[in-house]
């Protein structure tokens, strides 16, 4: 019970910082449409997502100003290097990290226990959730980076 009451108070203090308005960025021009991800994935990738990013990331993807990163309208998130948001899903990030002109100083726990199906929906989800439109991860990506990190 008391580690369910401290979850509670430390998701209602990060909510606290979602009154600072989101940096507007543009989001890099892409020559072809990308195809809506299946519903299943989508759901399945909402599902980790609320039960590991949340707390940081927040319902809308904005993150917390100056400690964890925003995911929604994110160049790194949507660029084409699916192969580091992999590594940073699994291995975890620890230092400081510029994105989009922001500096975020927040360490990012590792999420290695996640199967390449959970890390390949939850990326995909965050890739495709908010304004965010790009190409699937597929879990064949996940477990090819996977075995590089062995």
């Amino acid at each position: 019970m008391k580690k369910i009451v401290s979850c509670i108070a430390v998701m209602t203090v990060l909510m606290s910082f979602q009154a600072v308005p989101k940096k507007q960025v543009s989001k890099p021009k892409t020559a072809a449409a990308v195809p809506a991800p299946a519903k299943a994935i989508m759901d399945r990738g909402k599902l980790v997502y609320l039960q590991q990013c949340l707390a940081c990331h927040q319902v809308d993807g904005g993150g917390v100003p100056h400690l964890n990163a925003p995911l929604d309208a994110a160049t790194q998130v949507v660029n084409n290097n699916k192969e580091r948001l992999i590594r940073i899903v699994l291995k975890g990030m620890t230092e400081s990290v510029e994105l989009d002109g922001e500096y975020y100083s927040n360490k990012m726990a590792p999420h290695s226990d996640l199967t390449d199906q959970q890390v390949s929906d939850v990326l995909t989800y965050v890739r495709n959730s908010w304004s965010n439109k790009a190409s699937a991860v597929t879990p064949a990506e996940v477990k090819a980076v996977r075995a590089k990190l062995k």
